[in-house]
This record gives structure tokens, C-alpha cells and sequence, in this order.
């Protein structure tokens, strides 16, 4: 049995600044290509799925945000309150209360009931007339924080503060932004607290067809969640629902770009959506480590990790286990189990929300955007947190039918 301490490990820096595109992939391979467990700056780095979701699903390991916000000296604030209350540092009999009263809202025939509304906001972001656009700025950026305003029961109006909201609220995940950012990241949070709690007192007396209304309602046996619970639980999804789905439709689109045929495969039949999005996550989840402490000792694998060890699962090695992992191919047969969302008791709660935006995204826009192609260098964003694109310059070909909805416009 060896202690994990001892071990000669090769290095892998997910802190490099050159860690983006193919450099990244490419770094991860050869890493794992010498094992299953790598050194990194702040934690062990873990390179295989079956070690991936052991740690994931390990009663012996936890999200460490109370760990990592010690580190930057987040001891207090609204930023260490959000921390201390975010259902992902919640555990045990509080955590499984929580999932019980809130996951009837997140299922997948709740997220399903937005799709005619996130149909409504791709119609209005493609209203143009151009063939080429800055796709961030164009589309992947404001159509989720329309989605989110919907669910939520916020006016549209908001979405572009939901946004940056999300966008500065996600960094606290960042351990770069942590070490440079922290006034900003403290700011937005103590901003959309006040934002969730004028929102669910306008709900409580006004209720809607809304999230916000839902989780007001919310009782499972007798128990209901308390208002800061819905108040911690609105500003979860909300931080959780923006950036992340728009980091991950711009990569959807790099990849595509990259892939012409896949995305005529696509564009001849819309009902691959759901198999496009699946390919997606797996090829270039924007959540590439996730991280865990071990609450007390764990061994695996003849390894030994002492309590207070953390450990950052990457979810891009163990999506690419699998047969032609390397090959992205919307039509290949594959395990269905990803790492993109976590796994065990703390798997996203968003996920099929994020799926059916990805889906109806996809559906949309291919048939529209033949002769896909990239207008010049995407703008990559670092690994730490949300992996996501600045900006991702596109180009195609007017609709063979000549569609009046031809294309998006230049943002101004």
C-alpha cells in the first residue's frame, strides 16, 4: 500500500496558460498515457472514468468550496455565506432532503416545457440577414440567459444581468479568478442575492408556471424548504445555468466547424440532436475537472490519500474511454455514462435543462448554417472552471432554400 504523498507522479499543470484547444488534449493524453493519477498544483489529478467515479460517488470524498474559498481567504462575506449554503457543499440527510423536495422541478419532462420558449428566443437572436457572426457574442451568450429568465419567471429585460451574474458567481470555481478577481466575484454575489430575494417575494405573491414559484411550493411528507433554502437553491441554478450552457453550445459550434460532415449529418436530419449534444459533452465537456476531498482516509487502488487530500476528476480522459474516444462521430454507438455532469449525489441538477437548450439549439441552427466553417481564431478561455470560448468568429453559406431567416447578424 502506498501513501499517495510518496508517490513519483508526472506533473500536470491545469493552470498553464497555454492549456487550451489541441495543446490541452493533447497534454492530458500523454499524462495519462504514464497512469491513472497525475500531480497537479492543488490537488491529484485523476485520469481514468472507473477511478473518476469512484471519487464522485465515494461517502468518503466531498466538493471542497469551503476548502478552496480558506485558501483565498473567503472567511466570511456573502461570498462565504453562498459557499457554505451552495447545495453542492451540502451533504448527508440535508443534502438528500433538498434533492427530494427540488428535483421533481428538473426532471426531464420539467425541462421539456421550455422548449417552445427557448424555440421563441433562437427565432429572435437569428432574425438577420448576414452569413457570418461573432457566435458568443451573437448567440451562445444571451440564449441561455433568456432560458434562464424563463424559467426563473424573471422579465427578459434581466437576462443580460443574469448573464454576468452567472458569468462572475461561476469564477468562485476558478482558482485564477480567485487569486485576482475576488472583489468582483464577492460583488456579483452579494448583487444577485439582492436580485433572488426580491424575485421570490414577487413569486410568493404572484405565483407563476415558473422554477421560482415551484420551489415555493415545494413539499414532499409535510416538509417544505425554508426561504433560504429557495433563496440559496434559485441563486444555484441561476450561477449554474448561463455560463455553463454557453460555454458549451460555442464549443458544440467550434467542433462542428471542425467537422463539416457531421454537421450536414445534422443539418439533413435535426432529429440527431439529441445524439449531437451527447457527443458533444463527451468530446469537450466545459467542466473538464471536478474536484473532491477526502473527508477521511481513502484507499484505492493501492493508493492511500489522507483526509484533506483533493482531488480533481477529469472528465475529459474518462469520456474519451472508450472505443474511437479520440473521434468525434455523432453517429458512433458509445456508453452513455458521461463525467461531464458529475456523478453519484451530487449529479447537476441541471443537466436535462442544459440538454434540452443544447438540443433545441442544435436542431435549430444546423439546417440553417450549411457549409459551417470557422471565420478566424476561436478565443479559448482557461480550464480551471468553466472551460468556455471569448469569442468564436463563424461563417456559411445562405440556406439552399433561401430561407427568409438566412442568418444572424454582427453583433453591434
Amino acid at each position: 500500500m502506498a501513501i499517495v504523498t510518496e508517490l513519483d507522479l508526472p506533473v500536470f499543470d491545469y493552470s498553464a496558460p497555454d492549456l487550451v484547444g489541441e495543446v490541452y488534449h493533447r497534454r492530458l493524453a500523454e499524462a495519462a498515457a504514464q497512469g491513472w493519477l497525475a500531480q497537479g498544483p492543488l490537488s491529484y489529478v485523476v485520469l481514468d472514468r472507473e477511478s473518476g467515479e469512484f471519487f464522485l460517488r465515494s461517502r468518503a470524498t466531498a466538493f471542497p468550496g469551503r476548502q478552496i474559498a480558506e485558501l483565498f481567504g473567503v472567511t466570511g462575506g456573502r461570498l462565504r455565506e453562498q459557499i457554505d449554503a451552495n447545495i453542492l457543499n451540502q451533504s448527508g440527510e440535508h443534502h438528500r432532503r433538498l434533492r427530494a423536495l427540488v428535483g421533481p422541478a428538473f426532471t426531464p419532462r420539467a425541462a421539456d416545457r421550455w422548449r417552445p420558449a427557448m424555440r421563441e428566443f433562437l427565432a429572435g437572436l437569428w432574425d438577420g440577414a448576414a452569413t457570418s457572426c461573432e457566435f458568443v457574442a451573437a448567440v451562445a451568450r444571451p440564449y441561455p440567459a433568456l432560458a434562464i429568465a424563463a424559467v426563473l419567471g424573471a422579465p427578459p429585460g434581466d437576462a443580460p444581468r443574469l448573464h454576468e451574474w452567472s458569468h462572475w458567481v461561476q469564477r468562485q470555481f476558478d482558482v485564477r479568478a480567485l487569486a485576482t478577481e475576488l472583489p468582483r466575484i464577492e460583488r456579483a454575489v452579494a448583487e444577485v442575492y439582492d436580485y433572488v430575494e426580491a424575485l421570490l417575494a414577487a413569486r410568493r405573491d404572484d405565483p407563476g408556471d415558473d422554477l421560482v414559484s415551484a420551489l415555493l411550493a415545494a413539499e414532499e411528507e409535510g416538509d417544505r424548504l425554508t426561504r433560504g433554502e429557495c433563496v440559496d437553491l434559485v441563486l444555484n441554478v441561476l450561477a449554474g445555468g448561463v455560463d455553463t450552457t454557453q460555454a458549451q453550445l460555442a464549443h458544440a459550434l467550434r467542433l462542428f466547424a471542425g467537422h463539416p460532415g457531421q454537421w450536414a449529418l445534422l443539418a439533413a436530419d435535426p432529429a440527431l440532436a439529441g445524439r449531437a449534444v451527447q457527443e458533444v459533452l463527451r468530446y469537450e465537456p466545459i467542466t473538464p475537472f471536478t474536484a473532491r476531498v477526502c473527508v477521511e482516509e481513502v484507499e484505492h487502488r493501492g493508493v492511500v490519500f489522507p483526509a484533506g487530500s483533493i482531488v480533481a476528476v477529469c472528465a475529459e480522459r474518462g469520456n474519451r474511454e472508450t472505443e474511437a474516444g479520440e473521434v468525434f462521430d455523432v453517429t458512433a454507438g458509445r456508453d452513455a455514462r458521461l463525467l461531464t455532469f458529475g456523478a453519484g449525489a451530487h449529479y447537476c441538477l441541471g443537466a436535462n435543462l442544459a440538454r434540452a437548450e443544447l438540443e433545441e439549439a442544435l436542431a435549430f441552427l444546423a439546417p440553417r448554417m450549411p457549409d459551417l466553417a470557422l471565420d478566424g481564431d476561436p478565443e479559448f478561455g482557461g480550464v480551471e472552471g468553466i472551460y468556455g470560448l471569448g469569442s468564436l468568429p463563424l461563417r456559411w453559406s445562405a440556406p439552399r432554400d433561401r430561407s427568409p431567416v438566412a442568418a444572424l447578424p454582427h453583433p453591434s
